[in-house]
């Protein structure tokens, strides 16, 4: 129903525009989602406990979506196992002048030059406090006039007031459309700033994960200084990847704006960039495997390379809600194929 009936219409429209007007219809009549849309698989079998958490399945939507927790409850209940929310900065700020969200409709795809916009983390963490039962994901990230000297202030000021109402933390340095943000990526910078989260965590009564979001445009040896940093500061796991800067192979007409490129593209990219870690690492951290999830075999091709959940964002944009119900149905059917 999604994409015969609703994408055709959604997508007549500006991007950002509907990704609003679909925010407040999902919001006040969420209801008509539990008619029209196919009721989420349920099954102990997808079941995935991770860094010590428990998921209800290995389905989750990555930040950007649901940058203020504002439909947290709502897109749960679309089948997701958990949602993350986010970016968020101490401060919100009002992002990047529009326009800044472009569809690739030949290549199923999305550009965004977003830029953190986002109410701030207290407008977040005041929605938070209504949540029931949903495994939130929490990413953090500094605010554009911050400078990279001053940057881990930012970020502790994210964790310290998240750190009540979400499950897990994700150290976003990764996007490109923060000046310079990037730059955080590098190996003194980026084990500075997780060394002090973690110190924070280690005071705590019951300490939380920690995930660090990298880009998919980083090389083998940069990849290799993850590892290492992963390992040295013991945070729990990556998520890969984020947007990338490359254009190769595009064909749409806005193949050349400005921003972070989501969706197919990046399917091949993101995988390869899942295997690396993993087999470098041997296997000793969790990776969340994300980028150009489209089919629910772009889905078990991540965690066969080595991804123990995976995340949904613009495939679930160009796909819809059945998307995650076809990729827990693929897992479902491989569980039965296992021997007992």
């Amino acid at each position: 129903m999604y994409k015969k009936l609703i994408r055709p219409i959604l997508f007549k429209f500006d991007p950002e525009e509907v990704h609003y007007f679909t925010f407040s219809m999902l919001k006040n009549f969420s209801f008509l989602a539990k008619i029209f849309l196919p009721k989420p698989v349920v099954d102990k079998r997808l079941e995935r406990e991770v860094f010590g958490l428990k998921f209800k399945n290995p389905v989750g939507l990555a930040a950007g979506f649901d940058k203020n927790a504002v439909l947290f409850e709502e897109l749960s209940d679309l089948g997701f196992g958990f949602i993350e929310i986010g970016t968020l900065t101490p401060k919100g700020q009002p992002g990047n002048d529009k326009k800044r969200l472009f569809r690739l409709m030949e290549d199923s795809a999305i550009i965004n030059r977003m830029g953190f916009n986002n109410d701030g983390v207290d407008a977040a963490v005041e929605r938070l406090k209504k949540n029931k039962n949903v495994l939130i994901g929490g990413n953090i990230g500094k605010n554009k006039v911050t400078p990279n000297e001053d940057a881990v202030n930012d970020y502790k000021i994210c964790f310290e007031k998240l750190f009540p109402y979400v499950d897990y933390f994700v150290v976003n340095v990764s996007s490109p459309n923060t000046p310079n943000l990037r730059e955080l990526q590098d190996k003194e910078p980026l084990t500075q700033l997780l060394g002090t989260l973690q110190q924070m965590n280690s005071e705590k009564t019951a300490p939380k994960p920690i995930l660090l979001k990298i880009a998919p445009d980083l090389s083998d040896e940069q990849l290799l200084d993850i590892i290492d940093i992963v390992k040295e500061t013991k945070i729990a796991g990556v998520i890969a990847t984020n947007t990338t800067l490359s254009r190769e192979g595009l064909s749409s007409e806005n193949k050349s704006e400005t921003g972070g490129l989501s969706g197919k593209p990046l399917t091949k990219r993101s995988t390869e960039v899942i295997r690396f870690l993993s087999e470098k690492s041997n296997r000793a951290f969790p990776i969340i495997g994300v980028g150009g999830i489209h089919t629910a075999k772009d889905a078990i091709e991540k965690l066969d390379a080595g991804a123990s959940l995976i995340q949904l964002y613009t495939g679930f944009i160009y796909e819809g809600p059945e998307l995650i119900n076809e990729i827990n149905k693929e897992l479902l059917k491989r569980a039965s194929r296992l021997p007992r």
